[in-house]
């Protein structure tokens, strides 16, 4: 892996694919924490009007205090875990946090690099989270440093042709409805883009690396979702990753 002068990640595979992640810069970063203060905010004064409903003020300001030092807090845990490294201004201004080796965000990692956000602020707006993000070659906050996270720019992967690519093959896995969903919904953008990567350019691997590849793929996919036994035991590595991307890019009404 290496970092490029145009504000992007290089990655590359033992087989010598080389994919690129585009990194979210401090102004794109600085308008998304912007969108989520005022979802903070929002939520903290709807919190507030509800609390002043009690009568006991100074019971309802230390409640309130407390209050909005778990909403700021849990925001960012909750809405990155379970929107995979997203919330909502990262949504709007379409970034995603991620492992800095492009692997799975880990729940420690979230929990990390959230709770340093106290130390980025200070002494206000972001000044020493800014100035290390600046400063970083990969565009870090001290927080993403400590949890060894990245800020990326999703891609707008163009839908593959199917068709063209897959040859009308059957997929065994798609009559498993239920598991193909889930599937959808666990795997990540950046995840999908690489496994159709290496279809599109899998004649230009030499065997072993074809070999050695779809076998890191198909492992990584089969750790997501288990298809039963029946399903998959004549499949190859590769004509797993087949099915797989079919799943991933394939439109549920069945076009690509």
């Amino acid at each position: 892996m290496r970092y490029a002068r145009t504000n992007t990640l290089l990655l590359r595979t033992p087989e010598g694919i080389v994919f690129s992640l585009p990194l979210a810069g401090p102004v794109s970063r600085f308008l998304a924490w912007g969108v989520d203060v005022g979802c903070i905010v929002a939520v903290s004064s709807l919190l507030q009007k509800i609390l002043g409903l009690f009568g006991n003020a100074g019971l309802a300001k230390a409640t309130y205090v407390i209050a909005y030092f778990l909403i700021s807090i849990g925001y960012g845990i909750t809405l990155e875990w379970y929107w995979r490294g997203q919330t909502v201004g990262k949504r709007v201004l379409k970034l995603r946090v991620m492992d800095e080796h492009a692997l799975r965000l880990e729940f420690g990692q979230v929990v990390v690099r959230n709770l340093l956000r106290f130390v980025d602020l200070l002494p206000g707006l972001y000044l020493v989270g800014g100035t290390a993000c600046v400063l970083s070659r990969r565009f870090q906050r001290l927080g993403d440093l400590a949890a060894n996270t990245i800020v990326v720019r999703n891609q707008e992967v163009p839908q593959p042709n199917l068709e063209q690519l897959l040859g009308g093959k059957f997929n065994s896995l798609l009559d498993f409805r239920h598991l193909a969903a889930r599937l959808r919904h666990r795997t990540s953008p950046q995840a999908a883009a690489v496994a159709l990567e290496a279809l599109l350019r899998r004649d230009e691997l030499e065997p072993q690396a074809r070999l050695q590849l779809f076998a890191s793929l198909a492992d990584h996919f089969r750790s997501l979702v288990e298809f039963p036994l029946e399903a998959i035991e004549q499949l190859s590595d590769e004509q797993y990753v087949r099915n797989v991307v079919e799943i991933l890019y394939r439109r549920t009404d069945g076009s690509t």
